[in-house]
């Protein structure tokens, strides 16, 4: 299912979304979380980038396994390496992708109309501000591993 579409490897094609829509959360959700004036403008885009991000990574993690056990499951030596160490970053940037997507919507419902009052909004604010950081240093990480397996250096 995550293999191939049209006959080209699914993982370099989808793997942009996750690419580009992690720091756009990540960006937008801190902003939301530590600029209150911002909250009307930034509502929907953060309502909605919260269920699709972890989506994306998921996706891409499942066609990078795709890809690996298909066409690199014999890859030894040093492009083994950076393959070992691009996957390794997977799993982490989905549990805090899928971590920043429900804490980013839970500050969204907190914060509307004061419901939970201003301390419970502060440690939601404060916990999105953090996920927001750790989002942004593995899908760097991930896709700076994924460019030297491709690319090298």
């Amino acid at each position: 299912m995550f293999d191939e579409i049209l006959g080209l490897p699914l993982h370099p094609l989808i793997v942009h979304a996750a690419v580009v829509l992690t720091p756009l959360l990540a960006l937008l959700a801190a902003v939301y979380a530590l600029a209150p004036r911002t909250r009307p403008v930034l509502t929907w885009a953060v309502v909605g980038l919260a269920p699709v991000v972890p989506v994306s990574v998921f996706a891409a993690r499942q066609s990078g396994e795709a890809l690996e056990e298909g066409r690199f499951s014999s890859a030894s030596g040093q492009l083994g390496e950076r393959i070992a160490e691009h996957a390794s970053f997977g799993t982490p940037l989905m549990l805090v992708t899928f971590a920043l997507g429900v804490v980013s919507a839970a500050l969204v419902y907190v914060t509307r109309g004061d419901r939970f009052g201003r301390p419970a909004g502060l440690a939601v604010s404060a916990l999105t501000v953090v996920l927001a950081v750790v989002a942004l240093y593995y899908v760097v990480r991930t896709g700076h591993s994924g460019a030297v397996a491709v690319w090298g250096n």
